[in-house]
């Protein structure tokens, strides 16, 4: 017994010296790798590791090198970004035309054509030479980055120190600040971070941003971006001021479209007024059988004109496509760079030729696969309008519908592109439809405006809800076919439907509904009136919208323009 007790104790023993060891073992490792810690913090003081190899391209302050798709190209004296990249940082809508072997660009108030072959660059119509031109390389197309700063509104700064290329807007803000001591600039604000560059004392920076943690993100003169202390900085200025656009309306647009026939002269509007409209879009420009633009304007528009600049309302004139055989018409100029310039030019003049305030596309009856060259002439038309500080609001239809009808536009482009879109919200049952029905319920109204924001994803303060001052008088036969549909203005319903007929509410299309024979005939109404209107426009609150327009001009009552005006309020 004595021995096997002696036994157990040497074990026990041995196993303490065990744990001993491994005790000072866990402990001096800590010691190690803090003392490593330590040092490898104080040696990145000193110690700057750059890959200098590839070139780094910084745009508006943030490195994209790891997401470009070429490279930035550096050949005979150029500077050089891909056709994607630029596509990517600077405008997503940048176009071949393989027609005219040209790449099209724009940006804000700047449209460009660059050549494949030849040393030119032309922007907002305007040729000049240029020291470089689109060249390939590796399957890809290059673009001489130079040549476009004045399109782009960039400068450009290539260091090649630190082989760092430098774009910056020049119409975003830009604040300097001054280092009040020489210290490291840190890649990140972790306790062991990387440095990027170092700067002195009294050295200017570019402040990106603070942080609430103490920390300033910034930008060294050799284009390095990195953290230091907040409180290393001081004198603060802004270099430069965020450039932003007034909109031409202030509030919710109130516009009604004041038709008249291409054959026919503009209304006389002297001493009247519209209460609360800000914009009228009268009936001047069309597109002719040559794909023209003709005007019909003359002394009587030029007098609406000033009637409407004395009443303190925009001018927004309709630019129509409507005809017989436009639909070729219309295809034809969409389908070519050239024609689609030719007709930009021409709505260019006229804009300053009548001192204009805007323009309301209203193309309508257009081919389906010419969807996305209809949204290429807004894209082209964009720049233009906004060079002259005019609106350009494009009229669309709902969401679903016929191929010319309706699947014609791309309204994601469209209301991403223009200051406005226009959803004309009438015609649920009309013209070409076999069954008698509304004109614009408001569950269809309603649902068509939800797929313009959610499907669509169209900025609500760009939809304009346009409504309709017209219903139609449906007639039946006694087999249940339609054999009239009468448009009827909103000012003559009560004189259409007989006095006795009975009007009974219709709850989810917000609208009253009267049926009566006559003979052996049915006639059959959706009704647009007070109450309709209040319901529809009451969408613009709801989902705040950017305003209001209605069709057209004269088909009203009196009290219409006192609602319209009061819901936009």
């Amino acid at each position: 017994m004595k021995g096997k007790r002696k036994q157990a104790k040497s074990i026990s023993s041995a196993e303490i010296e065990k744990k001993k060891k491994r005790i000072l073992i866990t402990f001096f490792t800590i010691i190690a790798i803090i003392v490593i810690a330590i040092i490898a913090y104080i040696a990145n003081d000193f110690i700057i590791t750059e890959n200098y190899k590839t070139t780094n391209l910084i745009i508006n302050n943030r490195n994209v090198t790891e997401f470009l798709k070429g490279q930035v190209l550096k050949k005979d004296s150029q500077i050089y970004l891909s056709k994607q990249d630029l596509g990517n940082f600077f405008d997503k809508y940048i176009y071949e035309d393989a027609e005219n072997e040209k790449i099209i660009t724009t940006y804000n108030k700047k449209i460009a054509e660059l050549d494949f072959e030849k040393n030119i660059i032309n922007i907002n119509g305007s040729e000049k030479k240029t020291s470089a031109h689109i060249i390939k390389e590796n399957d890809m197309e290059y673009i001489p980055i130079e040549e476009l700063k004045d399109v782009y509104d960039i400068e450009i700064t290539d260091i090649k120190d630190t082989n760092v290329l430098l774009l910056d807007t020049i119409t975003k803000e830009q604040i300097k600040a001054v280092v009040t001591t020489d210290l490291p600039v840190k890649a990140s604000k972790k306790f062991i971070a990387r440095t990027v560059d170092r700067v002195k004392k009294g050295e200017c920076v570019i402040l990106i941003e603070k942080a609430e943690d103490g920390y300033a993100k910034i930008r060294t003169d050799r284009g390095k971006i990195g953290y230091i202390k907040t409180k290393k900085l001081a004198n603060e200025v802004v270099a430069r001021q965020n450039m932003e656009e007034k909109k031409q309306i202030d509030g919710k647009v109130n516009l009604t479209w004041d038709y008249y026939s291409q054959i026919a002269t503009a209304p006389d509007r002297t001493g009247t007024t519209i209460d609360g409209v800000n914009v009228v879009s009268p009936a001047f420009f069309a597109i002719n059988q040559d794909g023209k633009l003709v005007e019909n304007i003359g002394t009587r528009g030029q007098a609406y004109l000033d009637w409407a600049h004395e009443n303190n309302c925009k001018v927004w004139p309709m630019l129509q496509n409507a005809g017989d055989g436009m639909l070729k018409v219309t295809s034809e100029i969409m389908n070519h760079y050239e024609k689609r310039k030719e007709l930009i030019e021409s709505i260019v003049s006229e804009c300053i030729k009548y001192k204009l305030d805007g323009i309301n596309l209203d193309f309508e009856n257009m081919k389906k696969e010419d969807k996305d060259l209809y949204s290429r002439f807004i894209i082209e038309l964009m720049p233009r309008m906004k060079e002259l500080g005019l609106v350009l609001s494009v009229d669309v239809t709902a969401p679903d519908g016929g191929d010319t009808w309706s699947m014609c536009f791309d309204r994601h482009v469209i209301g991403d592109v223009a200051d406005y879109i226009v959803f004309m919200a009438y015609d649920e049952y009309g013209e070409s439809s076999d069954k008698a029905g509304t004109t614009a319920g408001l569950n269809w109204v309603e649902l068509s405006l939800k797929k313009f924001l959610e499907t669509e994803e169209i900025e609500s303060d760009k939809i304009i809800l346009a409504v309709p001052l017209y219903t139609r008088l449906w007639t039946e036969n006694s087999n249940g076919e339609i054999i009239k549909k009468s448009v009827v203005s909103m000012k003559d319903i009560d004189n259409t439907i007989p006095s006795n007929v009975q009007r009974t509410w219709k709850e989810d299309l917000a609208q009253d509904y009267v049926e009566y024979k006559e003979g052996n005939n049915t006639k059959k109404m959706w009704i647009e009136d007070i109450k309709s209107l209040k319901a529809k426009i009451a969408l613009i609150s709801k989902y705040k919208l950017g305003g209001l327009a209605s069709w057209e001009k004269g088909m009203e009552t009196d009290e219409v323009w006192e609602i319209f005006k009061e819901a936009l309020q």
